[in-house]
């Protein structure tokens, strides 16, 4: 799932980022942990930029978006609380590092990214690294991955208002989905909602700042 990275230049700076950026500042969950250990974060960001890649700070990866900072990807993780036997979906997908740290803790992760710059470097990417439990695709995420579904989680890495309905009906029941919510411009928070039997259950995790659902066609959601 991923090949071997110990022997690699950022070793050490990846095991000081977990250690001092992510521990420290509450995430516990030692598959979290052992994930962003073991997935290097450089090779998803320009390689001008590979000295910064274990900051604590998100980084522009060359088309719009950027790569959310280590703490925020850890966090979202562990949320998740994702079990080795799960599916997830992630719709913004990005460069592909925050579904290929998902991809050590469920069974199968799709992403599917708009961009088709971004898609194309991500899949070579994932597939440079060994992955064979993700798959990825070029597209519109408002309408999910319809045939992949049902899902477990489904995380959007992406703000919008409210969860869009095609993605909350790939979700299975009991299921978990994590957005940031809120406008594009303005204050945003990290919402958890459980697809219980009684309706939607949501909690409120953390502030952040995402860039906005995107469309075909449009400029946001």
């Amino acid at each position: 799932m991923g090949d071997e990275i110990q022997d690699d230049p950022f070793f050490r700076v990846r095991e000081a980022m977990v250690r001092e950026q992510i521990e420290a500042r509450g995430v516990l969950n030692e598959r979290v942990l052992e994930a962003m250990r073991r997935v290097p974060r450089h090779p998803f960001v320009p390689r001008e930029l590979w000295e910064q890649a274990y900051a604590d700070y998100p980084l522009p990866i060359g088309v719009g978006p950027t790569i959310s900072q280590p703490y925020i990807v850890a966090f979202m993780a562990e949320v998740l609380e994702l079990e080795g036997s799960d599916r997830l979906l992630e719709v913004g997908s990005g460069s592909g590092y925050a579904v290929a740290v998902l991809a050590h803790l469920c069974a199968e992760a799709f992403g599917i990214e708009l961009e088709p710059e971004l898609h194309a470097r991500s899949a070579a990417l994932i597939h440079t690294l060994g992955y064979s439990n993700i798959q990825l695709r070029c597209g519109d995420g408002f309408h999910g991955w319809p045939e992949a579904a049902p899902f477990d989680a489904i995380l959007l890495s992406c703000a919008a208002r409210e969860i869009p309905r095609p993605l909350w009906e790939q979700l299975k029941p009991n299921g978990r989905f994590l957005y940031p919510r809120g406008p594009a411009r303005g204050s945003q928070e990290l919402v958890l909602v459980t697809k219980t039997p009684l309706g939607p259950k949501a909690v409120r995790r953390l502030p952040v700042r995402f860039v906005p659902l995107r469309r075909v066609g449009t400029g946001s959601e």
